[in-house]
């Protein structure tokens, strides 16, 4: 009775130890096309303990569905960081870079407010965009991390999206085989993360 008192007292010394991050995404990182354990922000979890993941990623999400879900997530949760990996939706309908620059600048806001560290994602859209869209895209989360002071973490696409055999038929997607690679590079950008 005695050990097994001490390791419930371990297991919760380790789980209140470890920093909350809320992902907040899109397809990208809800696991679309496949089973939510198959995603890769499930993969990272199982790989390492000094992070609690919180996966709030929706389909479909844009900027201005994530500032609006953000409050309460945040009150919910109570995270120690907030990972923004939003913006490929808004880009693929065409929506003007200051709208998306705005919302994103918002969320950021939000999250300091609530005493948690901001990591913006790099967010690219397909090239058949056109160039000057394109790059104006792309600038916005440069300019933002400057603007804000925040941490820039490179887009986990940019290797995966070349490799049709990483990718859904849709050629916007990661399939199943990206989804390890994926947890991969988030994990080795977390594991020299640091909040404070």
């Amino acid at each position: 009775m005695r050990i097994i008192l001490l390791l419930l007292i371990g297991l919760f010394s380790q789980a209140a130890a470890a920093q909350k991050l809320l992902i907040l995404g899109d397809s990208l990182s809800a696991a679309y096309g496949m089973q939510q354990h198959q995603g890769w922000p499930h993969l990272l979890q199982q790989q390492q303990q000094q992070w609690q993941l919180i996966n709030a990623s929706i389909s479909g999400e844009t900027t201005a569905g994530g500032l609006a879900r953000l409050p309460e997530l945040l009150r919910q949760h109570k995270p120690d960081a907030v990972l923004i990996e939003l913006g490929g939706n808004d880009g693929l309908r065409g929506f003007t870079v200051k709208s998306v620059q705005t919302n994103l600048s918002e969320i950021i806001t939000l999250v300091k407010q609530n005493n948690a560290v901001p990591v913006l994602m790099q967010i690219r859209i397909p090239p058949n965009y056109g160039p000057r869209y394109g790059q104006q895209f792309s600038n916005i989360y440069p300019q933002l991390a400057e603007t804000h002071q925040i941490t820039l973490w490179p887009f986990f696409m940019d290797d995966i999206a070349v490799n049709s055999e990483l990718m859904l038929q849709d050629g916007i997607h990661p399939n199943s085989k990206a989804q390890p690679l994926i947890s991969e590079f988030v994990g080795k950008l977390l594991a020299e993360f640091e909040t404070e």
